[in-house]
């Protein structure tokens, strides 16, 4: 352990990322000393198991929404074909 004296010059820096507090040593650059702060919140297993059911509930609506989308695709391009077959008999 170093002295209180040195603890004066050490530097506090929190973790953008798990919170925690770091103690650095700024002539080593090392961490002295570490707290792990802001731990996430336990969900409950039917917490879970609701926010999965809304997931899939979510995927299996934009699946339709996207089948959709490609049947009026498929139905615009066949009309156009039939519209550009019928162009290429009344030329003949």
């Amino acid at each position: 352990m170093q002295k209180t004296e040195d603890k004066k010059h050490v530097f506090h820096v929190l973790c953008p990322c798990c919170k925690s507090i770091l103690w650095i040593d700024p002539v080593t650059q090392e961490v002295i000393q570490f707290e792990k702060k802001g731990s996430k919140k336990k969900e409950s297993l039917e917490e879970l198991l609701l926010k999965e059911k809304k997931r899939q509930g979510e995927f299996e609506r934009k699946f339709e929404a996207t089948a959709e989308l490609e049947k009026q695709r498929w139905k615009r391009a066949e009309e156009k074909f039939k519209k550009g077959l019928t162009e290429v008999k009344e030329e003949d």
